[in-house]
């Protein structure tokens, strides 16, 4: 995956993260963000980390919004 496509990944996932109020898309769009830019860096791949990323990213949101409620 380039940089251009992590970069769309991450402009998608910030975009999720404005249009949504859910704690769990907006950590997932975050993840993906994140570790699609994280992946590319690093050699693992873009795809491989965005699909972590937004594992990880949903969890935590998960987990921000039933604590804050």
């Amino acid at each position: 995956m380039t940089k251009r496509m992590a970069a769309a990944i991450a402009g998608l996932g910030l975009l999720a993260t404005t249009m949504a109020a859910c704690s769990t898309v907006a950590g997932a769009g975050l993840g993906a963000g994140a570790g699609a830019a994280i992946g590319a860096g690093t050699g693992y791949g873009a795809g491989k980390g965005a699909l972590i990323g937004t594992g990880v990213g949903a969890a935590a949101g998960a987990i921000y919004g039933a604590t804050k409620k």
